[in-house]
């Protein structure tokens, strides 16, 4: 379930550097609770060419991530908020300047 939520957190960010086919697949899949076959019926392939292109998303997400941070820095800002030592505002901030 946590990953779940943390790959449509990620989608959301990076959906649009994914292709249209890759983001259709992606919804399918992790939003309308599709199962591989169905998808592949509906969109006239194999079911492994689904499976493929599903783990083909969730690879480019993580790899966007790894690159781009956004994810990461958006959590670190959020759990700022919710902060009250100074000192340990002042390490957060810079965990995501190094970032």
């Amino acid at each position: 379930m946590e990953d779940l939520v943390y790959y449509n957190e990620l989608f959301e960010i990076y959906e649009n550097l994914l292709t249209d086919k890759e983001v259709e697949a992606f919804k399918d899949y992790y939003f309308e609770d599709l199962s591989l076959s169905e998808i592949a019926d509906n969109k006239k392939i194999s079911r492994a060419a689904v499976s493929k292109m599903v783990k083909n998303v969730i690879e480019k997400l993580d790899y966007y991530e790894s690159k781009i941070h956004k994810y990461q820095i958006v959590k670190n800002l959020k759990d700022l908020i919710n902060e009250n030592n100074i000192e340990e505002i002042k390490k957060k901030i810079s965990e995501v300047v190094l970032l």
